[in-house]
């Protein structure tokens, strides 16, 4: 699955965040759900808008940012 291109960024939306499909909803918003204990059914259910492949692609996004994340040892 290309997930790359479920996630876009548009300067004049959300600030430049990183949103799903295009819409309001930004990848940091799903991932804040996550990490608050919400469930990805929980969270489908609340926006039915979204798809399982949209939060993948959170997933992809955040995992993405973390391999390039430059590890500074001191």
């Amino acid at each position: 699955m290309d997930y790359k291109s479920l996630i876009t960024i548009e300067p004049g939306k959300r600030g430049g965040k990183p949103c799903i499909r295009g819409m309001r909803i930004t990848v940091y918003e799903i991932l804040e759900y996550l990490a608050s204990g919400m469930t990805q059914a929980e969270i489908l259910e609340d926006f039915p808008y979204l798809t399982q492949t949209d939060l993948l692609a959170c997933f992809w996004f955040a995992a993405q940012r973390e391999r390039i994340t430059v590890t500074i040892q001191s």
